[in-house]
């Protein structure tokens, strides 16, 4: 046993003193030709993942009463990345001297992001979004983020059939759902209930009638008004069970958080497991207070120092952005991290039902700015943008 230990140190000892010569001879046998800069790897991953684009606006239209839809094209002639349908993506833009930005659901299906058009929806609503709605002309330019987000079909998690309710605005993701349905490139059945005021406020309503005809299904219900071929009043238990088995689907929700609580009402005395029910994120809005203080906010960026009135009623990442100060954003609900961001110094509150933050985060003092309220003079560390 102890000569062959000796034997096989012998071996290893002779392989270590040729260990050098023989690399010596190797790397003089190479070829001389420089190393790739680029790989093909790579160009891959940044065509799958951009992090950030230019994009330029080619045409807008409207959908309904202040409602517009706005189409755009990478400025680069690159292909936007593939997406699932129900992602977002954020556009940002300058307005006076503000920086803003907004996420929005996408409208248009994957396929068409291959081919370099992607296309947004937009309500007459808030200071960026009522921008954007009024102001915008073919030519202007913006910056957007890659497409993210969980609000999406998932097989391993979903039902087959899927029940999708929107209410007004909240028709964007469902409509770029049922095309993705339609083109093959999702293995769901749809069912849609499609809840607003009136006739007229019912948007895509022509393309999500034709889609009928590839698999969709469509339950339009108005809210203030009794018309011939719509239900009335509100998606209730009563009438999802005319056409679907609730306990045997799952269930997306996009609309106002109105919508949220009055649905996931009538669903309750279903029992239906917590996977089965999802909504899209909601932006953090400003607080509904009377008389809100004004505090400091130092915001530190590698070594820039910004500093800026921060009101108690509006979330950090406002009061930069409107002191035109940039800072990443995506999802401005607490749950995607982009945002994340160093607490420094000062007191904080964050918003009911909103904190997204890891248990690392908390107990190392990292906050995000998108759902996070002044409650003093603060001082913040903030990533730079890509």
């Amino acid at each position: 046993m102890n000569f062959k230990r000796q034997i096989f140190g012998f071996l290893a000892m002779l392989r270590f003193k040729n260990l050098l010569p023989n690399r010596r001879a190797a790397l003089a046998a190479g070829s001389p030709e420089p190393l790739p800069t680029e790989y093909r790897t790579n160009r891959l991953a940044q065509r799958l993942h951009p992090g950030v684009m230019e994009v330029e606006l080619v045409a807008r239209r409207p959908v309904a009463p202040g409602m517009t839809e706005l189409t755009f094209k990478r400025t680069d002639a690159e292909a936007f990345p593939f997406f699932r349908a129900g992602q977002y993506v954020s556009l940002q833009g300058r307005v006076g001297d503000s920086l803003a930005s907004r996420p929005y659901s996408i409208v248009s299906s994957p396929r068409q992001a291959l081919a370099n058009e992607l296309v947004l929806c937009v309500a007459d609503a808030g200071f960026f979004s009522g921008w954007l709605n009024r102001e915008v002309e073919p030519g202007d330019r913006f910056r957007m983020t890659e497409p993210s987000g969980e609000f999406h079909y998932e097989t391993l998690r979903d039902r087959r059939q899927i029940v999708c309710i929107a209410g007004g605005t909240g028709i964007t993701p469902f409509v770029s759902m049922a095309r993705s349905m339609a083109d093959g490139d999702e293995p769901y059945d749809m069912l849609l209930f499609y809840g607003a005021r009136d006739e007229a406020h019912l948007a895509y309503r022509e393309e999500l009638d034709a889609l009928t005809q590839k698999g969709l299904r469509v339950v339009y219900v108005l809210s203030d008004e009794e018309k011939s071929g719509y239900a009335h009043g509100f998606v209730t238990a009563e009438l999802l069970e005319k056409y679907v088995d609730v306990r045997q689907a799952s269930f997306f929700l996009c609309g106002p958080q109105a919508m949220y609580d009055f649905v996931e009402a009538q669903l309750t005395p279903y029992g239906l497991p917590v996977k089965a029910v999802r909504r899209d994120a909601t932006c953090c809005p400003d607080l509904p207070l009377e008389a809100p203080r004004t505090f400091r906010l130092t915001v530190r960026i590698r070594d820039r120092v910004f500093t800026m009135d921060a009101a108690e009623n509006e979330t950090l990442l406002t009061a930069m952005e409107r002191a035109g100060v940039p800072a990443p954003n995506k999802c401005r609900a607490g749950g995607c991290g982009y945002c994340h961001s160093k607490w420094l110094g000062g007191e904080f509150r964050v918003a009911a039902g909103r904190d997204g933050r890891r248990e690392a985060d908390r107990k190392f003092g990292f906050i995000h700015p998108c759902v996070t309220y002044p409650l003093a003079d603060m001082e913040i560390d903030v990533p730079p943008e890509e």
